[in-house]
């Protein structure tokens, strides 16, 4: 399995297997059943293409009040569903073997979903990663550097997929430029899925 590593952003082709993916899907559908997926709001009102939910003690949620975490579904008022083991695994083995995440953004894309360049600064430490999973359709991922102006170079993250933002990468802006309908059969009615994984809250 061959590895790419650049200024602290690492991509590891394939390293859930195919039945893992599959498990890992049956288990993100089944907390959707408890925390359904709802179109978020950006800050300036603008509807988002993906839909979204999450797990964990805490969940990222955007609407005209700004971008923030909070720790209950905003259309049911239940707290989060807890975050699969499989995902807890995967952070304690690449990003932080200590200290776990407490939050996992779930976005879930059709066909003509995409998310612009952004930078994940929410979160109360930099100094803990973002770790990415990727299932279902392929996506063009976009990534660049800490300013909005800095050149950018496009990698496709497949089903399997696993990719970290760490050190200089932590803060680099990055996107989903489209996806590629019809590109695996792993989730029922087809799309893309991405999990990410963060430390939301102060460690300790």
């Amino acid at each position: 399995m061959s590895e790419v590593s650049t200024e602290g952003f690492r991509l590891l082709p394939g390293r859930l297997s195919p039945q893992a993916q599959a498990v890992l899907v049956g288990q993100v559908l089944a907390r959707l059943e408890a925390a359904p997926a709802y179109k978020p709001i950006t800050p300036g009102g603008k509807p988002m293409s993906v839909t979204m939910s999450n797990f964990g003690a805490l969940g990222w949620f955007t609407d005209a009040r700004g971008y923030r975490y909070q720790d209950r579904h905003p259309l049911t008022d239940e707290p989060w569903p807890d975050i699969p083991a499989t995902l807890l695994e995967l952070w304690a083995e690449l990003a932080d073997p200590a200290v776990p995440p407490d939050a996992c953004l779930v976005n879930l894309y059709g066909p003509d979903a995409k998310m612009g360049l952004h930078q994940d600064r929410d979160e109360a430490d930099f100094r803990f990663p973002v770790l990415s999973v990727s299932l279902g359709d392929t996506a063009i991922f976009r990534i660049g550097g800490a300013k909005r102006s800095d050149p950018t170079r496009s990698i496709r993250l497949s089903s399997g997929d696993v990719c970290l933002l760490a050190g200089p990468a932590r803060l680099a802006h990055h996107g989903i430029d489209r996806v590629i309908a019809g590109s695996s059969r792993l989730i029922p009615g087809g799309g893309r899925i991405n999990l990410t994984l963060r430390r939301a809250a102060p460690a300790g």
